[in-house]
């Protein structure tokens, strides 16, 4: 295999084990098992698990961003187009393998020293909020940056508070219920 093919590789494997069993339960060792390599070739890409982890993240967040966008913008423009975030969540919830957001998982089991992972994951949860705020100012925008901006922050505060609880109580009303609560914002 190409190195970035065997790099990719490594990072589905660890995605996949991460996201189901959890950072901390997951060993290298299992990971190099699951993908088929050599513990030289493990290394090779990844330095250490704190660095596959990172990777795994991005993986992870990479494959959301692009996914809920196009979601997102197939909605009719408008509120619905607010909403479709929460639809979006439903359909994710209704996967097989949903279990939360990784990044909340992850940062659960690390330390709070670890700057580099709670820095990644502040960037990505940035970067969420910021694609609201430009879905808000293109569907309902407030007319000024400081009511979009704070709408846009209430808006992932619902979103954030259904991923989790609907992990918790393993059902969906987590989701509809902020869904209800986000369609009573924007009346």
């Amino acid at each position: 295999m190409r190195h970035s093919k065997i790099r990719d590789h490594i990072v589905q494997t660890a995605s996949t084990l991460f996201y189901h069993k959890g950072y901390n339960l997951t060993g290298i060792n299992e990971i190099i098992k699951e993908a088929g390599i050599a513990k030289a070739t493990l290394y090779n890409h990844f330095p250490s698990k704190e660095d596959i982890c990172i990777a795994y993240l991005q993986f992870k967040n990479n494959t959301f961003t692009k996914d809920i966008r196009e979601y997102v913008y197939k909605a009719p423009k408008g509120k619905k187009r607010i909403y479709a975030l929460f639809n979006f969540l439903k359909l994710f919830f209704d996967q097989k393998d949903f279990n939360g957001c990784w990044c909340l998982n992850t940062y659960a089991e690390m330390p709070k020293e670890n700057e580099t992972v709670r820095l990644e994951i502040q960037q990505q949860k940035q970067d969420f909020i910021n694609f609201i705020e430009e879905v808000v100012i293109e569907n309902y925008n407030q007319n000024s940056d400081n009511e979009n901006k704070t709408l846009a922050r209430k808006i992932y505060l619902l979103y954030e508070g259904a991923i989790s609880e609907s992990k918790l109580h393993q059902n969906t009303w987590p989701i509809e219920a902020s869904l209800s609560l986000c369609e009573r914002i924007l009346e």
